[in-house]
Protein backbone atom coordinates (compact mmCIF):
# COMPACT_ATOMS: atom_id res chain seq x y z
CA UNK A 1 0.00 0.00 0.00
CA UNK A 2 1.14 3.21 -1.20
CA UNK A 3 1.90 6.36 1.87
CA UNK A 4 0.47 9.40 2.29
CA UNK A 5 3.39 11.07 0.96
CA UNK A 6 3.70 8.89 -2.22
CA UNK A 7 0.32 9.49 -3.15
CA UNK A 8 0.88 13.17 -2.95
CA UNK A 9 3.69 12.58 -5.14
CA UNK A 10 1.86 11.02 -7.84
CA UNK A 11 -0.88 13.91 -7.99
CA UNK A 12 1.69 16.67 -8.26
CA UNK A 13 3.54 14.81 -10.75
CA UNK A 14 2.41 15.36 -13.88
CA UNK A 15 1.85 12.65 -16.89
CA UNK A 16 5.07 12.30 -18.95
CA UNK A 17 8.30 10.11 -19.13
CA UNK A 18 9.82 11.04 -15.44
CA UNK A 19 13.63 12.74 -16.23
CA UNK A 20 15.11 11.03 -13.67
CA UNK A 21 15.03 7.63 -14.95
CA UNK A 22 16.47 9.03 -18.72
CA UNK A 23 18.83 11.26 -17.34
CA UNK A 24 20.61 8.56 -15.22
CA UNK A 25 20.09 5.98 -18.18
CA UNK A 26 21.92 8.92 -20.03
CA UNK A 27 24.96 9.62 -17.84
CA UNK A 28 25.82 6.22 -16.51
CA UNK A 29 24.85 3.57 -19.84
CA UNK A 30 25.83 6.46 -22.68
CA UNK A 31 27.77 9.20 -21.35
CA UNK A 32 30.09 7.09 -18.98
CA UNK A 33 29.92 3.45 -20.54
CA UNK A 34 29.44 4.30 -24.32
CA UNK A 35 31.08 7.23 -25.17
CA UNK A 36 33.66 6.95 -21.75
CA UNK A 37 34.29 10.96 -21.53
CA UNK A 38 36.69 12.40 -19.27
CA UNK A 39 35.44 13.12 -15.81
CA UNK A 40 35.79 16.87 -16.47
CA UNK A 41 33.00 16.55 -19.44
CA UNK A 42 30.77 14.16 -16.95
CA UNK A 43 30.83 16.84 -14.46
CA UNK A 44 30.44 20.33 -16.95
CA UNK A 45 27.02 18.12 -17.99
CA UNK A 46 26.38 17.50 -14.48
CA UNK A 47 26.85 20.94 -13.65
CA UNK A 48 24.26 22.05 -16.84
CA UNK A 49 21.40 19.55 -15.61
CA UNK A 50 22.07 20.84 -11.47
CA UNK A 51 21.27 24.43 -12.85
CA UNK A 52 18.25 23.37 -14.79
CA UNK A 53 16.66 21.65 -12.70
CA UNK A 54 17.37 24.32 -10.01
CA UNK A 55 15.70 26.85 -12.63
CA UNK A 56 12.41 24.43 -13.11
CA UNK A 57 12.01 24.00 -9.24
CA UNK A 58 11.94 27.70 -9.32
CA UNK A 59 9.97 28.66 -12.41
CA UNK A 60 7.77 25.26 -12.39
CA UNK A 61 7.06 25.17 -8.88
CA UNK A 62 8.05 21.19 -9.56
CA UNK A 63 10.77 19.28 -7.42
CA UNK A 64 13.22 17.53 -9.40
CA UNK A 65 11.68 13.94 -8.73
CA UNK A 66 8.94 15.26 -10.10
CA UNK A 67 9.78 16.92 -13.52
CA UNK A 68 9.36 15.07 -16.30
CA UNK A 69 10.71 15.52 -19.85
CA UNK A 70 8.25 17.13 -21.24
CA UNK A 71 8.73 19.64 -18.93
CA UNK A 72 11.85 20.44 -20.91
CA UNK A 73 10.62 21.71 -24.13
CA UNK A 74 11.95 24.85 -26.20
CA UNK A 75 10.09 27.61 -24.25
CA UNK A 76 11.62 26.10 -20.68
CA UNK A 77 14.73 25.89 -22.24
CA UNK A 78 15.08 29.31 -24.14
CA UNK A 79 13.84 30.98 -20.69
CA UNK A 80 16.84 28.73 -19.02
CA UNK A 81 19.48 29.99 -21.25
CA UNK A 82 18.14 33.92 -20.71
CA UNK A 83 18.14 33.24 -17.20
CA UNK A 84 21.55 32.14 -17.03
CA UNK A 85 22.79 35.09 -19.00
CA UNK A 86 20.59 37.64 -17.03
CA UNK A 87 20.68 36.24 -13.27
CA UNK A 88 24.37 34.65 -13.55
CA UNK A 89 26.17 37.09 -16.11
CA UNK A 90 27.21 34.07 -18.12
CA UNK A 91 28.80 35.09 -21.42
CA UNK A 92 27.60 33.85 -24.47
CA UNK A 93 29.99 30.79 -24.88
CA UNK A 94 29.37 29.20 -21.34
CA UNK A 95 25.16 29.78 -22.50
CA UNK A 96 26.48 27.89 -25.86
CA UNK A 97 28.21 25.21 -23.81
CA UNK A 98 25.18 24.55 -21.51
CA UNK A 99 22.60 24.55 -24.31
CA UNK A 100 25.00 21.73 -26.01
CA UNK A 101 24.56 19.60 -23.24
CA UNK A 102 21.04 19.82 -23.33
CA UNK A 103 21.05 19.28 -27.46
CA UNK A 104 23.06 16.11 -26.00
CA UNK A 105 20.28 14.63 -23.39
CA UNK A 106 17.54 15.40 -26.31
CA UNK A 107 19.23 13.34 -28.53
CA UNK A 108 19.91 10.74 -26.36
CA UNK A 109 15.71 11.24 -24.84
CA UNK A 110 14.14 10.80 -28.65
CA UNK A 111 16.40 7.19 -29.25
CA UNK A 112 15.14 6.20 -26.23
CA UNK A 113 12.12 6.89 -26.63
CA UNK A 114 10.98 8.11 -30.26
CA UNK A 115 7.56 9.51 -28.11
CA UNK A 116 9.53 12.22 -27.13
CA UNK A 117 11.24 13.29 -30.38
CA UNK A 118 7.82 16.03 -30.69
CA UNK A 119 9.85 17.29 -27.78
CA UNK A 120 13.36 16.91 -28.93
CA UNK A 121 12.91 18.57 -32.12
CA UNK A 122 12.23 22.27 -31.46
CA UNK A 123 14.84 21.90 -28.70
CA UNK A 124 17.59 20.82 -30.82
CA UNK A 125 16.33 23.79 -33.28
CA UNK A 126 17.38 26.49 -30.78
CA UNK A 127 20.74 28.06 -32.39
CA UNK A 128 23.38 28.92 -30.33
CA UNK A 129 24.87 32.33 -30.02
CA UNK A 130 26.68 34.34 -32.23
CA UNK A 131 29.77 36.53 -30.16
CA UNK A 132 32.76 38.40 -31.30
CA UNK A 133 36.05 36.68 -30.91
CA UNK A 134 38.42 38.03 -29.37
CA UNK A 135 41.82 38.99 -31.20
CA UNK A 136 44.36 36.11 -30.27
CA UNK A 137 46.94 37.38 -27.60
CA UNK A 138 50.40 35.75 -27.77
CA UNK A 139 53.83 36.86 -26.54
CA UNK A 140 56.16 37.66 -29.60
CA UNK A 141 59.58 35.60 -29.12
CA UNK A 142 61.88 38.04 -27.11
CA UNK A 143 58.66 38.14 -24.38
CA UNK A 144 58.17 34.32 -24.02
CA UNK A 145 62.07 34.49 -23.71
CA UNK A 146 61.92 37.02 -21.44
CA UNK A 147 59.25 35.01 -19.14
CA UNK A 148 61.56 31.64 -19.79
CA UNK A 149 64.73 33.39 -18.03
CA UNK A 150 62.79 35.01 -15.14
CA UNK A 151 62.77 31.69 -12.75
CA UNK A 152 66.03 30.93 -10.65
CA UNK A 153 67.50 27.80 -11.64
CA UNK A 154 69.23 27.67 -8.40
CA UNK A 155 66.15 26.97 -6.41
CA UNK A 156 64.05 24.02 -6.48
CA UNK A 157 61.44 25.91 -7.10
CA UNK A 158 62.98 28.19 -9.84
CA UNK A 159 64.07 24.76 -11.64
CA UNK A 160 60.76 23.12 -11.44
CA UNK A 161 59.22 26.65 -12.98
CA UNK A 162 61.31 26.86 -15.81
CA UNK A 163 60.64 22.92 -16.91
CA UNK A 164 56.73 23.91 -16.05
CA UNK A 165 57.30 26.74 -18.88
CA UNK A 166 59.61 25.89 -21.26
CA UNK A 167 57.11 22.63 -21.60
CA UNK A 168 54.34 24.61 -22.24
CA UNK A 169 55.69 26.53 -24.91
CA UNK A 170 57.61 23.18 -26.31
CA UNK A 171 54.41 21.22 -26.51
CA UNK A 172 51.91 23.87 -26.97
CA UNK A 173 49.62 21.53 -24.27
CA UNK A 174 46.87 22.49 -22.41
CA UNK A 175 47.05 23.65 -18.60
CA UNK A 176 45.18 19.97 -17.66
CA UNK A 177 47.66 17.85 -20.01
CA UNK A 178 50.75 19.50 -18.23
CA UNK A 179 49.72 18.75 -14.70
CA UNK A 180 48.80 15.19 -15.26
CA UNK A 181 52.11 14.55 -16.73
CA UNK A 182 54.16 11.57 -15.29
CA UNK A 183 57.78 11.27 -15.59
CA UNK A 184 57.09 7.58 -17.80
CA UNK A 185 55.47 10.01 -20.28
CA UNK A 186 59.31 11.31 -20.99
CA UNK A 187 60.96 9.49 -23.82
CA UNK A 188 64.63 11.45 -23.95
CA UNK A 189 66.31 8.17 -25.35
CA UNK A 190 65.26 8.65 -28.97
CA UNK A 191 65.65 12.36 -29.61
CA UNK A 192 63.26 13.62 -26.59
CA UNK A 193 59.58 13.53 -26.73
CA UNK A 194 56.46 13.60 -24.29
CA UNK A 195 53.32 11.29 -24.58
CA UNK A 196 50.65 14.16 -23.75
CA UNK A 197 46.60 13.14 -22.57
CA UNK A 198 44.48 15.87 -24.21
CA UNK A 199 40.43 16.01 -23.54
CA UNK A 200 38.19 13.03 -24.82
CA UNK A 201 40.79 10.55 -24.04
CA UNK A 202 42.72 11.69 -26.89
CA UNK A 203 46.18 11.18 -26.62
CA UNK A 204 49.49 12.44 -28.30
CA UNK A 205 53.21 12.46 -28.57
CA UNK A 206 54.80 15.92 -29.15
CA UNK A 207 58.95 16.38 -29.97
CA UNK A 208 61.28 18.09 -28.00
CA UNK A 209 64.03 20.81 -28.40
CA UNK A 210 67.77 19.47 -27.69
CA UNK A 211 67.69 22.23 -24.78
CA UNK A 212 64.45 20.91 -23.10
CA UNK A 213 65.24 17.51 -23.32
CA UNK A 214 68.69 19.03 -21.23
CA UNK A 215 66.71 20.80 -18.59
CA UNK A 216 64.76 17.86 -18.16
CA UNK A 217 67.35 15.67 -17.46
CA UNK A 218 68.84 18.57 -14.74
CA UNK A 219 65.38 18.43 -13.45
CA UNK A 220 65.80 14.39 -13.31
CA UNK A 221 68.32 14.55 -11.36
CA UNK A 222 66.62 16.38 -8.73
CA UNK A 223 63.22 14.35 -8.46
CA UNK A 224 64.22 10.85 -9.38
CA UNK A 225 63.09 8.76 -12.01
CA UNK A 226 59.95 6.64 -10.71
CA UNK A 227 58.18 6.49 -13.69
CA UNK A 228 54.61 6.83 -11.94
CA UNK A 229 55.88 10.13 -10.13
CA UNK A 230 54.77 13.76 -10.79
CA UNK A 231 56.99 15.54 -13.63
CA UNK A 232 55.82 18.35 -12.04
CA UNK A 233 55.09 18.22 -8.02
CA UNK A 234 54.06 20.92 -5.77
CA UNK A 235 55.84 21.54 -2.40
CA UNK A 236 54.14 18.88 -0.73
CA UNK A 237 55.33 16.20 -3.69
CA UNK A 238 51.52 15.73 -5.39
CA UNK A 239 50.43 17.25 -9.09
CA UNK A 240 50.43 20.54 -9.48
CA UNK A 241 46.57 21.59 -9.73
CA UNK A 242 45.40 24.37 -12.28
CA UNK A 243 45.40 26.88 -9.75
CA UNK A 244 48.99 26.26 -8.46
CA UNK A 245 50.22 26.41 -11.96
CA UNK A 246 48.52 29.79 -12.51
CA UNK A 247 49.73 31.30 -9.55
CA UNK A 248 53.53 30.33 -10.24
CA UNK A 249 52.90 31.68 -13.90
CA UNK A 250 51.88 35.14 -12.15
CA UNK A 251 54.93 35.44 -10.23
CA UNK A 252 57.43 34.41 -12.86
CA UNK A 253 55.45 37.01 -14.66
CA UNK A 254 55.93 39.58 -12.31
CA UNK A 255 59.71 38.46 -11.81
CA UNK A 256 60.21 38.84 -16.25
CA UNK A 257 58.42 42.36 -16.12
CA UNK A 258 61.27 43.75 -14.05
CA UNK A 259 63.59 43.52 -17.05
CA UNK A 260 60.83 43.70 -19.64
CA UNK A 261 58.03 46.05 -19.00
CA UNK A 262 56.36 45.28 -22.21
CA UNK A 263 54.77 41.49 -20.55
CA UNK A 264 52.76 44.98 -18.63
CA UNK A 265 50.23 44.90 -21.80
CA UNK A 266 49.41 41.21 -21.95
CA UNK A 267 47.20 39.22 -19.96
CA UNK A 268 48.97 36.15 -19.49
CA UNK A 269 47.67 32.52 -18.32
CA UNK A 270 48.59 29.02 -19.53
CA UNK A 271 46.34 29.38 -22.55
CA UNK A 272 48.08 32.25 -23.51
CA UNK A 273 51.26 29.80 -23.47
CA UNK A 274 49.76 28.00 -25.81
CA UNK A 275 48.70 30.39 -28.20
CA UNK A 276 52.04 31.80 -28.35
CA UNK A 277 53.27 28.01 -29.82
CA UNK A 278 50.54 28.35 -32.17
CA UNK A 279 51.20 31.45 -33.58
CA UNK A 280 55.35 30.96 -33.22
CA UNK A 281 54.29 27.39 -35.42
CA UNK A 282 53.06 29.28 -37.86
CA UNK A 283 55.35 32.01 -38.22
CA UNK A 284 58.07 30.02 -38.44
CA UNK A 285 55.94 28.27 -41.93
CA UNK A 286 54.41 25.18 -40.19
CA UNK A 287 51.34 24.08 -41.95
CA UNK A 288 48.23 24.14 -40.51
CA UNK A 289 47.25 20.62 -40.24
CA UNK A 290 50.11 19.78 -38.20
CA UNK A 291 49.49 22.46 -35.89
CA UNK A 292 46.67 20.95 -35.23
CA UNK A 293 47.66 17.73 -34.40
CA UNK A 294 50.53 19.17 -32.55
CA UNK A 295 47.42 21.03 -30.42
CA UNK A 296 45.03 17.95 -30.07
CA UNK A 297 42.61 19.81 -32.04
CA UNK A 298 40.32 17.85 -32.99
CA UNK A 299 39.18 19.89 -36.23
CA UNK A 300 41.41 21.91 -38.13
CA UNK A 301 38.43 24.42 -38.21
CA UNK A 302 39.77 25.18 -34.33
CA UNK A 303 43.34 25.80 -35.90
CA UNK A 304 42.19 28.59 -38.23
CA UNK A 305 41.89 31.22 -35.80
CA UNK A 306 45.63 31.11 -35.64
CA UNK A 307 45.65 31.41 -39.29
CA UNK A 308 43.31 34.85 -39.10
CA UNK A 309 45.40 36.13 -36.72
CA UNK A 310 48.65 36.31 -38.07
CA UNK A 311 48.59 39.46 -40.09
CA UNK A 312 52.57 38.79 -40.71
CA UNK A 313 51.48 35.95 -42.74
CA UNK A 314 48.83 37.43 -44.69
CA UNK A 315 51.42 39.82 -45.91
CA UNK A 316 53.24 37.96 -47.05
CA UNK A 317 50.73 36.06 -49.02
CA UNK A 318 49.75 39.20 -50.24
CA UNK A 319 53.30 40.08 -51.57
CA UNK A 320 53.27 37.35 -53.99
CA UNK A 321 50.02 38.66 -56.22
CA UNK A 322 50.12 41.20 -58.55
CA UNK A 323 47.09 43.78 -58.07
CA UNK A 324 44.84 43.65 -60.90
CA UNK A 325 43.97 46.39 -63.24
CA UNK A 326 40.27 47.06 -62.68
CA UNK A 327 38.59 49.16 -65.56
CA UNK A 328 36.32 52.14 -63.78
CA UNK A 329 32.82 51.12 -64.70
CA UNK A 330 29.82 53.55 -65.12
CA UNK A 331 27.12 53.19 -62.77
CA UNK A 332 23.83 51.71 -63.82
CA UNK A 333 20.42 53.52 -63.32
CA UNK A 334 19.48 52.76 -59.94
CA UNK A 335 16.26 50.89 -59.62
CA UNK A 336 14.52 50.68 -56.36
CA UNK A 337 15.36 47.03 -55.40
CA UNK A 338 18.77 47.84 -56.08
CA UNK A 339 18.22 50.88 -54.03
CA UNK A 340 16.61 49.28 -51.38
CA UNK A 341 19.36 46.35 -51.61
CA UNK A 342 22.18 49.03 -51.14
CA UNK A 343 20.80 50.96 -48.10
CA UNK A 344 20.58 47.78 -46.25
Amino acid sequence: MKTATAKRRDIAAPPGRPLGLVLQRYFCHYLIDQRQLSPRTIAAYRDTFKLLLAFTERHLGRRPDDVVVQDLDAPCVLAFLEDLERTRKNVARTRNARLAAIRSFMRYAAAYDPLLLPIAQPVLAIPVKRFDRPPVQHLTRPQMQSLLNAPDLSTWTGLRDRVLLTLLYNTGARVSEIAGLQVGDLRLDTGGSVHLRGKGRKQRTVPLWRESVRLVRRWLRRIGSSPQSPLLPNARGAQMTRSGIEHRLRVTVQRANVGDPSLTHVRISPHTMRRTTAMHLLESGTDLSVIAMWLGHESIQTTHQYLDADLETKKRALAHLKAPKVPRARNPATRPLIQFLDNL
